[in-house]
C-alpha cells in the first residue's frame, strides 16, 4: 500500500499539485456534527446552499457512500510580494491573492480529472473529483489527510506552504492507508487574529462569516451593515489580512506556476475605473476569474464602500454619478460614500433632488441615516 500512496503522490505532483495526502473516506461525524452547530446558529448568513446541502456536506460517505479513501491535494499560490501592499494605497482596490489570476476551480479541476483518470486506471477503481464549489468540507478532510491543520483563523495551514493552499480532493473506491494528521503548531499565536479588520476571529478556530470581510464583499447579497462598512477600508473582494499575518509563511516560497500568475490590472486596480464598470464591461473585465461570480452590482457596492473610505475627495464625483445607478444597491452604497466626503449642506441639498422620485427602501433608509431624518420630496 506504501507504494500505491507513493505512486499517487508522485503523479499528483507530475498533475501540478505541491501537496497530497490521504484520509479514510469514514469519519467520526465530528465535521458533521460542527456544521450542524454552525448552521443552526444562522452563522452560514446568505450562504443557503450551505444548509441545503448539509445533510451531504456532513461526510465524505454522506456524498458519496462507495467511497473508501479519499486523496487530498493541495497547490501553492503563495504570492511573491506583499499581498497587503495596496491597502494603504486608497486611491486603488485591494483583491484578494487568490483572486488575481484565473479561477482556480477551472485550474485545479483539469488537474484531478486528470490524477483521477490516472487512479482509476492504474487500480481499477471508482473515482470522484471536487474542487471548493461541491458540498465537500475540504479544510477537516485535509487536516484528517495529514496536508496542514486548521489554524486559528480556521484556514488550513501548512508547514512547507504557509496559508496559501488551494485544495481539491480525489473520493476513490480503493482502500488506501490514511496519513497521520497533522498536529496543530499555531501555539499561543494570534497574530492572525489580531489582523482581522472586522473582529471576526474573536475566538480562536471560530470565525463569524457575517463579520468576516469575505464573506460581506463575496457572498453578502444586500447593504452591508453600516458599522462594518467603514473597517473594510479598500478591500473590494476577498480579504487577506489573517492569511497574511500567519508566520509560517516564512517557510513558502512563491508560488512557481504559470497558471495563477496575477493580472496586472488587478495588483492595485484604481476605484475610478472600477466604480463605472457597467453589466458588460464588468463581465468582459473578469471572464475567467472567480470575480464574476459576485455580479456587478455587489462588485461596485464594494467599490464605493472602498471610495468611502478613501478620504480622496477626487472620487467623490464618481459616486455621485452612481446616484443614478439602475440598481438600488448601488444607490443606496454610492449615498453612504458620498456622505463621507460631503457636508450635511451638500447632502441636504442632493437628498431632496435626488429623494423626490425614489421609491426603493433601501436607499431611502440610507439617505435617512445620513440625514437622521426622512428626505422630504418635492
Amino acid at each position: 500500500m506504501a507504494g500505491i500512496k507513493e505512486a499517487i503522490r508522485e503523479k499528483a505532483v507530475a498533475a501540478g499539485f505541491d501537496a497530497a495526502g490521504f484520509a479514510a473516506a469514514a469519519d467520526d461525524g465530528t465535521p458533521g456534527t460542527h456544521l450542524a452547530a454552525f448552521l443552526a446558529r444562522g452563522l452560514h448568513g446568505d450562504m443557503g446552499w450551505m444548509a441545503r446541502t448539509a445533510e451531504r456536506r456532513a461526510s465524505p460517505r454522506a456524498l458519496w457512500a462507495e467511497a473508501r479513501s479519499v486523496v487530498s491535494l493541495g497547490a501553492s499560490y503563495a504570492p511573491a510580494g506583499d499581498p497587503l501592499a495596496s491597502l494603504g494605497r486608497r486611491d486603488r482596490a485591494t483583491v484578494s491573492v487568490y483572486a488575481r489570476g484565473r479561477d482556480y476551480h477551472i485550474v485545479l479541476k483539469k488537474r484531478l480529472k486528470s490524477l483521477a483518470r490516472w487512479i482509476a486506471e492504474s487500480y481499477s477503481c471508482d473515482v470522484k473529483v471536487f474542487v471548493d464549489t461541491a458540498p465537500v468540507m475540504e479544510k477537516p478532510l485535509a487536516a484528517r489527510a495529514g496536508v496542514g491543520w486548521q489554524g486559528k483563523h480556521t484556514n488550513l495551514v501548512s508547514r512547507r506552504f504557509g496559508s496559501w493552499l488551494f485544495l481539491g480532493e480525489v473520493f476513490t473506491t480503493l482502500d488506501i492507508a490514511p496519513d497521520t494528521p497533522t498536529t496543530d503548531l499555531c501555539g499561543t499565536c494570534d497574530r492572525c487574529r489580531d489582523a482581522c479588520p472586522t473582529d471576526a476571529l474573536a475566538e480562536p478556530y471560530r470565525i463569524e462569516p457575517r463579520r468576516c470581510v469575505s464573506y460581506l464583499t463575496i457572498e453578502h447579497k444586500g447593504a452591508i451593515a453600516s458599522g462594518l462598512r467603514a473597517l473594510m477600508g479598500n478591500r473590494i473582494y476577498g480579504c487577506d489580512d489573517c492569511l497574511a499575518a500567519c508566520p509560517w509563511n516564512k517557510f513558502a516560497t512563491p508560488a512557481d506556476d504559470e497558471t495563477f500568475p496575477p493580472r496586472d490590472e488587478l495588483a492595485a486596480p484604481r476605484l475610478a475605473e472600477l466604480v463605472k464598470l457597467d453589466d458588460a464591461r464588468f463581465r468582459r473585465l473578469f471572464a475567467g476569474s472567480p470575480i464574476k461570480r459576485t455580479g456587478r452590482d455587489r462588485f461596485v457596492r464594494n467599490v464605493l464602500i472602498a471610495i468611502g473610505n478613501s478620504a480622496d475627495a477626487s472620487l467623490a464625483d464618481a459616486a455621485r454619478e452612481c446616484l443614478d445607478d439602475g440598481s438600488p444597491l448601488v444607490r443606496a452604497m454610492a449615498v453612504w460614500a458620498l456622505a463621507r466626503h460631503l457636508d450635511r449642506s451638500q447632502m441636504e441639498r442632493l437628498g431632496n433632488c435626488r429623494m423626490a422620485d425614489e421609491t426603493n427602501a433601501g436607499v431611502r433608509a440610507e439617505w435617512h441615516a445620513v440625514l437622521g431624518r426622512d428626505v422630504v420630496s418635492g
